[in-house]
C-alpha cells in the first residue's frame, strides 16, 4: 500500500485545483454529463464551422476567381442562407413543443438540420459548375440550382445549431449552462480554423473534379460527426412529447416574450450592435491590402487577431460577471471598445500604421465578444423572469435569429455602401480630399461607429435593471453564452 506524505498530499491538491483553473471547461462537466460527453456533443459545432468557412470564404473565392462568376451574383448567393435565419425562433419553439411517441424533442431537429446540410453540400458543386459552363437548357438553371443549394445548406445550419444549443442547455444544470455554451462556441471557432486550413491545402491545385471531391467530402464529414455528436445524448422522455401535452402556440410564446418591455429594446440593441461589429467582415482584409499595402499572409493574420481578441473579450466578460457586474454594462463596455477599435482602423490609413490597424482588428473582436456575452445573458434573464411558456429553444432562437439576420444584412450592406461611396469619390462628388481608394472603407467604418453609438443609446435605459430576485447576486459566465 502506498503512503502519501503531507508534502505529496499538498502537491496532489495543487494539481487537482489546477484542473479547473487552467482547463477552461473542466468545471462545465457534471457527474451526469462528464467532460467527454460534452466534447462529443460539441462536435456539431465543428460541422457548423466547416459550413461557415465554405459559405463565407472558400466558395466565395472559388466562384469569383476560378469559376469566373460575377461578384454581384456571388454576393447574392452567399447572402441567401440569411433568409433562413429569422426562422431560428420558430425552430426553437417547435423543438420546445415537439410531439412524438419516441420522447425526443431536440434530436429530430438536429437530425433534420444535418440532413439538410448534407443535401445542400451534395448538390452544390454540380450547381456551381452548371452556373459556370452551362451550354444547354435555360440560362436560369445554373443560378437557380446554386441558390437552392445555398438555401438548403443555410436552413440546415440554422436548424442544427438551434436544436444543438437547446439540447446542450437542457442536459446541464442552469448554473453550468454558460460554461457549456462557451465550450460550444470555442468549438465553432476551432472548426472554422481547421476547416480553413484543410480546404486551403486540398484546393491548392484547383480543378473541377477536386472541387466536387472536397465539397462532397465535407458533406460526408458533417453528416458523420453530427451523428457522433447526437448519439445517445438526449434521454427519451415521453412526458415531454406526448400528444395530449398542453403546449402554447408560437404566437402565444412570442406575445409573452414581447410583453416584457425590455425585450424589444434589447433585441434592437442586439441588431444594431451586431450589424456595427459585422459590417467590416468583408472589408477589413481588402482595406489592409489596398490602403496599407499588406501582403496576403499579413491580411490573413487579421483573422487570428480577431479570434484572439474575441476570446479575450469573452474571458474578461466571464470574470466581470462572476464578480457581480451587470450584463448590460458588460455589453456597453464592448460597444465602447468597438468605437475605439474602428477609430484605430480609420487612423491607420493616414498614419500608414500596420500596428495600429492590427490592434484595431483585435479590439473589434474583443468588443464584439463583450457585447455578445452581455446581450445573450440579458436575453436569458428576461426568459427567466417569464412564466415558463418560452422555453430554452425559443429564447435561443429569438436571440440568434436577430443576430444572424443582422450579420447577413450588414455584410451585404457593407459591400454596397463601400462601392457606392467609391463611385461618388471617383466622380468628385466627395471632394478632392476623399478621391482615393480609402474613401469607401472610411465611409463604412464611420457608419459602424454611428451604429455603435445608437446601440449604446438604446441599451442605456436597461442598465441598472435586474430580474426580480437576482439583485446583488453574481452570475457565473464562461467565455461565451451565444450560438454561432
Amino acid at each position: 500500500m502506498m503512503l502519501f506524505t503531507p508534502t505529496s498530499k499538498k502537491w496532489i491538491g495543487v494539481w487537482q485545483s489546477m484542473g479547473t483553473k487552467f482547463l477552461p471547461f473542466a468545471d462545465a462537466a457534471t457527474p451526469d454529463v462528464p467532460l467527454g460527453r460534452l466534447l462529443r456533443l460539441a462536435l456539431f459545432q465543428i460541422s457548423a464551422g466547416c459550413i461557415l468557412v465554405l459559405l463565407t470564404g472558400t466558395l466565395n473565392r472559388v466562384m469569383v476567381i476560378e469559376l469566373g462568376v460575377p461578384v454581384s451574383l456571388v454576393a447574392t448567393m452567399v447572402a441567401i442562407p440569411v433568409l433562413a435565419a429569422p426562422f431560428r425562433v420558430l425552430i426553437g419553439h417547435r423543438s420546445d413543443t415537439y410531439r412524438s411517441f419516441l420522447g425526443w424533442r431536440r434530436v429530430p431537429y438536429l437530425w433534420l438540420g444535418t440532413l439538410l446540410q448534407f443535401g445542400g453540400l451534395a448538390i452544390m458543386p454540380f450547381a456551381l459548375l452548371l452556373l459556370q459552363t452551362q451550354t444547354v437548357g435555360p440560362e436560369w438553371a445554373g443560378a437557380a440550382g446554386s441558390a437552392l443549394a445555398f438555401l438548403i445548406m443555410g436552413a440546415g445550419l440554422h436548424t442544427a445549431q438551434t436544436a444543438g444549443l437547446a439540447l446542450a442547455t437542457d442536459l446541464v444544470p442552469k448554473e453550468k449552462r454558460p460554461r457549456v455554451v462557451a465550450l460550444l462556441y470555442v468549438m465553432l471557432l476551432a472548426g472554422m480554423i481547421l476547416s480553413a486550413l484543410v480546404f486551403s491545402f486540398l484546393l491548392a491545385d484547383f480543378s473541377a473534379k477536386r472541387l466536387i471531391q472536397v465539397i462532397q467530402g465535407a458533406a460526408v464529414f458533417t453528416l458523420a460527426i453530427n451523428v457522433i455528436s447526437m448519439w445517445k445524448q438526449e434521454a427519451r422522455d415521453p412526458n415531454l412529447t406526448r400528444h395530449d401535452r398542453p403546449a402554447p402556440k408560437f404566437l402565444q410564446s412570442l406575445a409573452e416574450y414581447r410583453a416584457d418591455p425590455r425585450t424589444g429594446r434589447l433585441l434592437l440593441a442586439v441588431a444594431l450592435g451586431t450589424a456595427a461589429f459585422s459590417m467590416q467582415d468583408v472589408l477589413l482584409e481588402p482595406y489592409g491590402a489596398e490602403v496599407l499595402g499588406l501582403s496576403v499572409s499579413e491580411t490573413t493574420l487579421l483573422t487570428a487577431f480577431w479570434a484572439i481578441g474575441t476570446l479575450a473579450g469573452f474571458g474578461l466578460a466571464g470574470k466581470r460577471l462572476e464578480r457581480g457586474a451587470h450584463m448590460h454594462r458588460v455589453a456597453a463596455l464592448g460597444i465602447l471598445a468597438g468605437i475605439g477599435a474602428f477609430s484605430a482602423v480609420i487612423f491607420a490609413a493616414p498614419l500608414q500604421s500596420t500596428l495600429l490597424f492590427s490592434a484595431g482588428a483585435g479590439v473589434i473582436g474583443f468588443g464584439g465578444g463583450l457585447f455578445a456575452v452581455g446581450t445573450m445573458l440579458a436575453a436569458m434573464d428576461i426568459a427567466d423572469s417569464m412564466s415558463g411558456k418560452a422555453d430554452t429553444g425559443f429564447v435561443i432562437g429569438a436571440w440568434s435569429a436577430v443576430q444572424a439576420t443582422a450579420i447577413g444584412l450588414s455584410l451585404a450592406l457593407g459591400g454596397i455602401l463601400k462601392d457606392a461611396a467609391n463611385a461618388l469619390a471617383a466622380n468628385g462628388y466627395l471632394g478632392e480630399a476623399l478621391s482615393n481608394s480609402a474613401a469607401g472603407y472610411m465611409f463604412v467604418y464611420h457608419i459602424e461607429i454611428a451604429l455603435l453609438f445608437i446601440s449604446l443609446v438604446v441599451l442605456g435605459p436597461l442598465v441598472g435593471r435586474r430580474v426580480a430576485g437576482n439583485e446583488g447576486q453574481p452570475r457565473q459566465f464562461g467565455l461565451a453564452d451565444m450560438p454561432g
